[in-house]
């Protein structure tokens, strides 16, 4: 099946019917508060207070008034976007579902007392929590950069103004200058992300700068769809690209945000433009909380249950879940799960067994897209991988086009079905 707008909104609609069951008459109205407004956070709230028909008080707490998608930032650097493409706002979802859209910063979880607190100095009372805060970097990843360095040497992993002004570097260059990538260690948010942003800014500079040169300094020895992004790379940016993994110093970066270098196991290279994509580890509210074990927040894959409060449910990037890749659409497709739980466990609605689904596109260059995905179910031990699919070096131009226009229906069903 080709999926489009019309068909991923129909899967989705699909969840919400079955959320449709008698409720369960209490002494009154339950209590949904949900962290993060973004794939996971914004689906599950809609998903809880359409389901509900008012049986619940659902309570979305997200700062920023206008959420820029990560998955599609990638083409606005590129030039097939303008960033106003990738900008939402939550209006839908207190009009039309009955949300109460919080704007301000979750700075507290009182697990006993189930609260919420604001930076504005409200709390917030649960009968059951969503927390969905993203990623956060891990302090000291990559040597001689922290947050301070942001405005110098983007990351850029958190759309919106990071965004924009990765691309007014990356346009600023000299003619013949030179854009480094410090790429990030497995796990990390959306796994071909570095690499179609890599091709974005090749496509980029290709068109503006046809003679810099491209450094990308990788941890890792293999990446997500690697053959892919190498045929395409060879096949559109021949030349322009150096790929450095860590059989030959990828994963020993230094960085000087004030002097511009990088310095790559030990040979030191002046730069133009530098996008360091350090470590992640969940959202830092999952801390605050006390529900992360390492860098991330363990889960149960049945509910997205965390296992260690189990009045909390996590979702998207910031769990430990099992084989699904941190991605919009795995955050998408956890959230209808978490929602179907929730509304079981306070109204008494059926629940089903949780399925779940991926896919994750690139743009590497033109009407030359590839994507990889796959199904899984909830295991008592994670959520388990059941099959996949990936697209093939030496495919036809029709069918990477085709490719392509597939990512475009799915990025307006999955944004209709976050923000409505």
């Amino acid at each position: 099946m080709t999926l489009n707008r019309r068909t991923f909104i129909r899967a989705g609609a699909a969840v919400a019917a079955s959320l449709s069951a008698p409720m369960v008459l209490g002494a009154g109205k339950p209590r949904v508060v949900v962290v993060g407004g973004g794939a996971g956070g914004a689906t599950a709230a809609r998903y809880i207070a359409k389901g509900a028909k008012g049986a619940i008080d659902v309570t979305l707490v997200e700062p920023s008034r206008t959420y820029y998608t990560c998955f599609f930032s990638n083409l606005y650097i590129g030039g097939f976007r303008d960033i106003g493409s990738i900008a939402h706002s939550y209006g839908k979802l207190a009009s039309d579902y009955g949300i109460n859209v919080v704007h301000d910063w979750a700075i507290g979880i009182d697990r006993d007392a189930h609260t919420v607190s604001l930076a504005g100095g409200d709390t917030l009372a649960y009968d059951r929590l969503i927390l969905s805060p993203g990623i956060d970097f891990v302090d000291g990843a990559v040597p001689g950069w922290d947050i301070t360095s942001q405005n110098k040497m983007p990351h850029a992993y958190k759309a919106g103004s990071q965004t924009e002004l990765l691309k007014a570097q990356i346009e600023a260059m000299p003619e013949g200058g030179t854009f480094a990538m410090v790429a990030p260690p497995n796990p990390y948010r959306c796994p071909p992300g570095p690499y179609e942003r890599v091709s974005m800014v090749a496509h980029l500079l290709k068109q503006k700068n046809p003679t810099a040169k491209i450094i990308v300094a990788d941890p890792k020895p293999k990446f997500s769809k690697m053959a892919l992004f190498q045929e395409g790379w060879a096949n559109h940016y021949d030349g322009m690209i150096d790929w450095i993994g860590s059989d030959f110093g990828g994963d020993a970066v230094e960085v000087n945000a004030d002097e511009m270098t990088v310095s790559i196991d030990g040979e030191v290279t002046k730069v133009d433009a530098c996008n360091v994509i350090p470590a992640m580890k969940a959202g830092k509210i999952c801390e605050m909380a006390g529900i992360t074990e390492g860098n991330w927040a363990p889960v149960n894959g049945h509910t997205m249950q965390s296992r260690i409060d189990e009045n909390i449910h996590v979702l998207g990037d910031a769990t430990n879940q099992g084989d699904m890749p941190k991605s919009g659409f795995s955050a998408n497709s956890q959230a209808k799960v978490a929602a179907m739980a929730v509304r079981g466990a306070l109204t008494g609605s059926k629940v089903f067994p949780a399925k779940f689904s991926n896919t994750c596109w690139s743009l590497i260059n033109t009407d030359d897209g590839v994507k990889v995905g796959a199904t899984y179910e909830a295991t008592d031990e994670k959520i388990a991988k059941v099959d996949g699919f990936i697209s093939q070096t030496g495919e036809s131009g029709e069918l990477r086009k085709q490719t392509y226009e597939e990512s475009v229906g799915w990025y307006a069903g999955i944004t209709s079905d976050m923000f409505g």
